[in-house]
């Protein structure tokens, strides 16, 4: 039991009876004994590009119960927020086959990890166990690695209104300029198709521009931040767009805001396709480092209200 007497902590007492003075003295209970809990299972992605759902289990201990009550408020979400955060981070550098064949050495390393961050609030960890729950995709380089392909011809299916049979044959159906474009860059290429008199836009334009029917007030509302995106391209090169989503219905579009951008992101145009297609959340990308983020962090998770828009 650690003892406040008018404000001041005294020295911990008990177990046994414990003699408390009314109106002055306050007190708090420690459990000493050895406690777990789970972390509940949660969609990462790892090195390689594989989705897959992640849990844990943790059992650790009070050593200090005066560290306990006074280093943090609330010790249980402290310590499972930490726990959560070790996992992530340290499965973001793995690749899938990595984290499967080396369970017992990752779990090792996150007792260590976890244990630098609590032993200051008087608390230690004694077990760390890794339970991979399921696979939810295999890595990129995998024989489902067509999958993204075939996700964003879903998309371009979704904007122009047409049937599957139109697109696989390769007819594209009439419409404007800028649906064309975006159609042919999202579909897999053929053989047959003949090369145009001028280069094909950058991947990148033809996605964000596919953002647009997905604004409203509501996400306006929401969001309410201006975002620049400097995209790295593949051959080196670096195209700049923006997604303003602090007035009307939003808007997106080519090159810089017309307004100072509350944030600006630099990332590849691959992890830019991986983002809008739900396969990398803005999270897992920043911390990977394939998201490089000038301006508020708290502003760029705001992104996944977007990305659940878009859904």
């Amino acid at each position: 039991m650690v003892v406040f007497r008018l404000g001041r902590i005294r020295t911990p007492q008990g177990p046994g009876m414990v003699l408390l003075l009314p109106f002055i003295d306050s007190f708090q209970r420690v459990d000493l004994r050895t406690r777990a809990f789970n972390v509940p299972p949660c969609k990462l992605a790892s090195k390689d590009g594989a989705v897959l759902s992640v849990g844990a289990d943790v059992q650790f201990r009070i050593w200090d119960p005066v560290l306990s009550v006074m280093a943090v408020k609330d010790l249980n979400t402290a310590t499972r927020m930490t726990a959560q955060n070790a996992m992530t981070k340290a499965l973001l550098k793995r690749p899938l086959r990595e984290i499967q064949q080396e369970k017992l050495k990752i779990s090792d390393q996150l007792l260590l990890e976890i244990n630098d961050v609590t032993r200051a609030w008087g608390l230690e960890v004694d077990r760390v166990e890794l339970a991979v729950e399921a696979v939810l995709q295999p890595p990129q380089d995998g024989p489902a690695g067509s999958s993204l392909d075939s996700t964003l011809q879903q998309l371009a299916l979704h904007f122009l209104g047409g049937g599957v049979s139109s697109v696989a044959g390769g007819a594209l159906p009439p419409g404007p300029a800028d649906t064309l474009e975006m159609v042919s860059e999202v579909e897999p290429p053929a053989s047959h198709c003949s090369a145009g008199p001028s280069p094909k836009p950058p991947v990148a334009e033809g996605l964000l521009t596919a953002l647009q029917p997905f604004l409203s007030d509501a996400l306006v509302s929401q969001v309410g931040a201006c975002y620049q995106f400097n995209v790295g391209l593949p051959s080196g090169s670096q195209s700049t767009y923006f997604l303003d989503l602090t007035s009307g219905q939003g808007k997106v579009g080519h090159g810089v805001p017309d307004d100072t951008p509350d944030v600006v992101v630099e990332l590849a145009e691959a992890d830019l396709r991986a983002l809008l297609c739900r396969e990398l959340r803005p999270l897992g990308a920043y911390m990977s480092g394939r998201l490089k983020v000038k301006g508020d962090l708290a502003v760029v998770m705001k992104l996944e209200a977007v990305l659940r828009a878009m859904k």
